[in-house]
């Protein structure tokens, strides 16, 4: 057997070589995502997906003034009062009265801010409570409105309408391989939800039980020991009864 020639072992180098420098342009051209999607981190129960979140949020309303009217008329009289009560039950902190400065209407806005003072006082709400800021319209093309807004204790949830897959039969799609709800689902219920909620801190704890109606207690104990039936008897039910005509 003989060994092999000098020439051949440089061609089996250069094969050799030949090799690995293709291996290594392949692997170059081998994309890599740095990206990792991690699919455990998503919860699958829209409540935690899209928790409702207690935190403070300003209320407002608007008040729109006239360039030569300077006052309140009786429906905005009557929105001032109600935010001075609802503001007595749930705020947090000031009432801030936006008013417009530069303006056509600045005058008018100046006179109806101080009968919106009055209003809010005679409402319950102390004056160190009501702030005054101006402000410069952004927009000369709009009517200028006294904005009034206070901090509350408010539900909140979202934000909605959160797309990161699309919701048909996709490779990556790991929701529609699964069988899982989409990202978006459940949202606008646990938004609504929030919104209709008036005290937030039933989400958190019950409220305290309110007194027990003591006489009424008296009448079903004393029905319970001569031993009559302590339901109550409506007789107005009966009216609601279909009428016998035409049997």
């Amino acid at each position: 057997m003989t060994s092999a020639t000098p020439l051949h072992r440089i061609k089996a180098a250069g094969l050799v070589g030949a090799l690995l420098g293709l291996s290594a342009a392949l692997g170059a051209c081998t994309w890599q995502s740095a990206e990792v999607v991690t699919t455990a981190s998503v919860p699958d129960d829209y409540r935690q997906r899209h928790p409702i979140a207690v935190t403070e949020a300003d209320r407002s309303i608007v008040v729109f003034v006239g360039r030569s009217r300077g006052g309140l008329s009786g429906p905005q009289r009557t929105d001032v009062m109600g935010l001075a009560n609802i503001w007595m039950r749930e705020g947090t902190g000031a009432i801030i009265a936006e008013v417009p400065i530069d303006t056509a209407n600045a005058r008018a806005a100046a006179a109806s801010y101080q009968e919106i003072r009055s209003v809010l006082m005679a409402g319950g709400v102390p004056s160190r409570a009501i702030s005054l800021r101006h402000y410069h319209p952004d927009d000369p093309r709009t009517l200028p409105t006294i904005r009034l807004s206070y901090p509350k204790i408010s539900a909140v949830a979202g934000p909605c309408g959160l797309w990161p897959q699309d919701l048909g039969p996709n490779i990556d799609n790991v929701a529609y391989n699964e069988n899982r709800s989409y990202h978006n689902f459940g949202c606008a219920t646990q938004r609504n939800l929030a919104a209709m909620i008036d005290n937030p801190a039933d989400l958190e704890q019950p409220r305290s039980e309110s007194p027990v109606y003591t006489a009424r207690r008296s009448v079903a104990f004393e029905k319970y020991r001569k031993g009559t039936p302590t339901t109550t008897t409506y007789p107005e039910a009966d009216k609601a009864k279909l009428s016998d005509t035409g049997k």
